[in-house]
């Protein structure tokens, strides 16, 4: 049997897609929903099942910025046939994607029996959804919201790239969370932020799940739940996607500080009184 039912695998992927992009932490709202659903949250199958259906939302990013990113690929592959087209922004922002990603493969790699075992733990999730919250406020209220995406430079990419390492290794920060924050602090406005942080998302979580693709499968997870976690995240991560853009440009991150500590308080409350296992 499946370790992750039909079932199981839709909820899952609703989970996925509405919260992927939100800075309100995937990995822990849906090791929260395994908790509650009595699923092993540090068994390898479920930490790949994890990981692969975060293709599905990364898909949607795929094709919501589809335009987007036809010009900055053919940007990148024009400057690497023509020395005059290395000027361009778009070539130059390519390959600051391709560097700011090294540092959480490097540490992805390097600490993966951590990730894996003892920071998978609920408690960490609680807390780190907490600690998260009070990083994103000071970064909303510090950042002075005056540079645009062509502002972007290396310096910012790389930053807000090493920020990921964050949510790698506490699951609860949140990895959109991690990188919108960091872009504000360094004075992007919050739609160039965010937008930002889909693009940095795109190589991170499409290796990730790539690479655990192999344990979820082999470890117990069919090949039907998996098609199902990833449709179903695809579709509810697009409209995510599309609410998400249009709110940043008209609101602060208030809501969601809040809603995170009310997360992290009620799953520290949950845990306390043995509701749910760790």
């Amino acid at each position: 049997m499946s370790a992750i039912s039909l079932g199981q695998a839709t909820i899952l992927g609703i989970v996925e897609g509405v919260t992927e992009f939100l800075p309100v932490s995937s990995t822990g709202h849906l090791k929260i929903t395994e908790g509650l659903m009595g699923i092993p949250v540090d068994d390898p199958s479920v930490v790949g099942f994890s990981a692969v259906i975060q293709v599905g939302a990364i898909a949607a990013v795929l094709v919501y910025f589809f335009k987007d990113i036809v010009r900055i690929v053919t940007a990148w592959g024009r400057g690497l046939a023509d020395k005059e087209e290395r000027y361009h922004h778009d070539y130059k922002f390519a390959w600051w994607i391709i560097f700011a990603t090294v540092p959480i493969v490097l540490v992805g790699l390097a600490a993966k029996p951590l990730i894996d075992g003892p920071l998978a733990s609920l408690w960490v999730v609680a807390g780190s959804l907490i600690a998260g919250s009070g990083v994103m406020w000071a970064a909303d209220r510090l950042g002075r919201h005056k540079r645009g995406e062509d502002d972007t430079g290396f310096k910012d990419t790389m930053l807000v790239g090493c920020s990921q390492i964050l949510a790698l290794l506490f699951p609860g920060f949140s990895r959109s969370g991690a990188t919108m924050s960091t872009a504000l602090l360094l004075d992007l406005d919050r739609v160039a932020a965010t937008r930002l942080s889909f693009y940095l998302g795109i190589p991170a979580l499409t290796g990730a799940g790539v690479y655990e693709l192999k344990d979820a499968v082999g470890a117990g997870v069919g090949a039907a739940p998996l098609a199902v976690g990833t449709a179903v995240s695809f579709a509810v991560a697009y409209a995510s996607i599309a609410w998400l853009l249009k709110y940043v440009a008209r609101h602060s991150f208030n809501a969601f500080v809040v809603y995170r500590v009310a997360v992290g308080l009620l799953l520290l409350g949950l845990l306390g009184t043995g509701v749910i296992a760790a």
